[in-house]
């Protein structure tokens, strides 16, 4: 098994437990922060990548990162522990990653981004995500990238789907459509 699709596994347990037992959007959150914690520290990412080191000291190292942090919500705490057990905890940006796409899933909220030849207003990102917010029957969250090689126009990406109207696509249809008509005379 990947580890991505480990990393999955953990976080729909966590969702699950989360959804009965704790706020799940306070989990995502304190998950963040601590993924955050490991990944910003090389000591701690080669000690816990490294399988010499016995996972009741990996968990020892855990239980002190939570004393400086503060509690956490019981369902994380839990799954920390048993990922130190388990020798797992390599798994946590993935995790954290898998587990806020199920809060997103949730809350009936999907993200996309849209690139554009300038940066875009805030009411005109609002405007586009209402619309595709009306298409897709879901609330949309769109992260803004700026690409002057489009000329003009959007190309949007939602998951699988994209909805390009860029200038460029446009000119490049325009000129398909003209080699076309030249051929068939």
């Amino acid at each position: 098994m990947t580890s991505r699709a480990a990393a999955a596994r953990y976080a729909r347990a966590l969702f699950d437990v989360a959804l009965v037992e704790a706020d799940v959007e306070k989990v995502q959150s304190e998950l963040q922060q601590f993924a955050e914690v490991v990944s910003s520290s090389t000591a701690l990412t080669s000690v816990f990548g490294n399988p010499a080191i016995p996972a009741a000291k990996k968990r020892a190292v855990i239980e002190a990162i939570l004393q400086r942090l503060g509690p956490l919500s019981r369902p994380l705490e839990k799954l920390l522990a048993l990922l130190a057990e388990r020798d797992r905890l390599m798994l946590l940006p993935d995790l954290a990653t898998a587990y806020r796409e199920r809060v997103l899933e949730h809350q009936r909220v999907i993200r996309g981004d849209v690139t554009t030849a300038a940066p875009l207003a805030s009411e005109t990102l609002r405007h586009i995500e209402e619309g595709l917010a009306r298409a897709t029957g879901r609330r949309v969250i769109l992260d803004t990238r700026v690409d002057p090689s489009i000329i003009g126009g959007a190309i949007t990406r939602i998951g699988s789907t994209v909805y390009d109207g860029s200038v460029t696509t446009q000119l490049q249809k325009m000129k398909q459509a003209l080699i076309a008509e030249g051929h068939s005379e």
